[in-house]
């Protein structure tokens, strides 16, 4: 494991509810990542989900904090694409990773089951599959070799440009465009296909916080079976550069009597079978809670935390910005190095291109 960051739900609270709104919510996610900077934290990275009370449009939070922070990558974990116009998204993600200096981890997937039915129709697209995974795919196409600067449209006849720039005809690209954007693309996946598909497409892998295979393996076991899959499909699709695989995990070191009445409760011994509604079973990864020692043994023994280099710990962000600053922290000071872990002091995940 050579970096690690957070990955953030921003759940916030409506209609009365108790806990932070949504003011308060992109506040604290602020806060929250300015603070793991100092820190060391190698990146700060939010879930996109639609028609919830969670984060949604990442790209304002993402561009703040890239503004207010010197090394600490921005991402999400994911944006999906059936929500998405891909060539927008394509100059959105090109403007932030030149903002941020190259400083983005941007994930992107079909996305999960949600509260909406087709919700995606209602932002004006439409799809042939039930869960609209085909459309997702042809966006994700028309994203990519947008991002890689290839024409997406062409110019109109001479008479007809404002201002004249091109002849009748030519291919037009979406401007601005970031070189090293494309090594900064994550899909996020939750089976062996799909991961062998994202090494075939040339991006890198986010391994999802579930997968969907239920078998009896701990989430662990079938990540790292997922990893090697994406690897060796790399090697075979002949990429020249070495690309980045990150995993999530639910993780509190207990350092003081606070994190110990706060997250004690909430430790598993093991993995979770559930369902997501859509007909099939999923294994959710267990809490981790525990001293820093055990702790320790404990990710030492994930084998996809072994084959991962960047462990994404997904944080309680209700909790406020003290409560997740000091996980981070702990984590940090008492655990991450045991783990190999390179602090983030230069701007780019260490060992790694930008």
């Amino acid at each position: 494991m050579k970096a690690f960051g957070f990955l953030s739900f921003g759940h916030h609270a409506i209609g009365g509810q108790q806990g932070p709104d949504a003011r308060q919510t992109l506040h604290d996610a602020l806060a929250i990542a300015q603070a793991a900077d100092e820190i060391g934290v190698n990146n700060a990275s939010f879930r996109v989900h639609h028609f919830a009370p969670q984060a949604s449009a990442p790209m304002p939070l993402l561009g703040a904090i890239a503004g207010s922070t010197r090394n600490i990558e921005v991402g999400t974990g994911v944006i999906d694409l059936r929500y998405e116009n891909p060539l927008y998204l394509a100059e959105e993600a090109a403007a932030l990773d030149l903002l941020a200096d190259g400083r983005v981890a941007l994930g992107v997937s079909r996305g999960s089951p949600e509260p909406a039915d087709k919700g995606w129709e209602a932002f004006g697209y439409s799809g042939s599959e039930d869960n609209a995974s085909d459309m997702a795919r042809k966006k994700f196409e028309a994203f990519l070799a947008a991002i890689d600067g290839y024409g997406v449209a062409k110019a109109a006849p001479a008479e007809k440009q404002y201002p004249r720039m091109y002849r009748s005809g030519t291919p037009l690209p979406v401007f601005p465009h970031s070189p090293k954007l494309r090594k900064n693309i994550f899909w996020g996946s939750g089976t062996n296909a799909s991961a062998q598909q994202a090494a075939r497409d040339g991006v890198n892998l986010m391994s999802s916080t579930l997968v969907s295979e239920a078998d009896g393996r701990s989430l662990g076991e079938v990540q790292a079976e997922q990893i090697a899959a994406y690897r060796a499909a790399w090697k075979d699709a002949g990429h020249d550069w070495t690309p980045r695989v990150s995993v999530s995990r639910s993780i509190f070191p207990i350092v003081t009597e606070r994190d110990r009445q706060l997250f004690g409760p909430t430790a598993t011994n093991e993995d979770q079978i559930g369902s997501l509604g859509e007909g099939r079973n999923v294994t959710f990864g267990r809490s981790y809670a525990a001293e820093p020692d055990v702790l320790i043994e404990q990710l030492r023994a994930d084998p996809a935390i072994a084959a991962a280099d960047t462990l994404l710990l997904t944080i309680p962000n209700q909790m406020g910005v003290d409560v997740n600053v000091s996980i981070l922290q702990n984590f940090a000071e008492h655990v991450a190095p045991a783990l190999g872990w390179q602090p983030n002091t230069e701007g780019k995940v260490t060992g790694y291109e930008s």
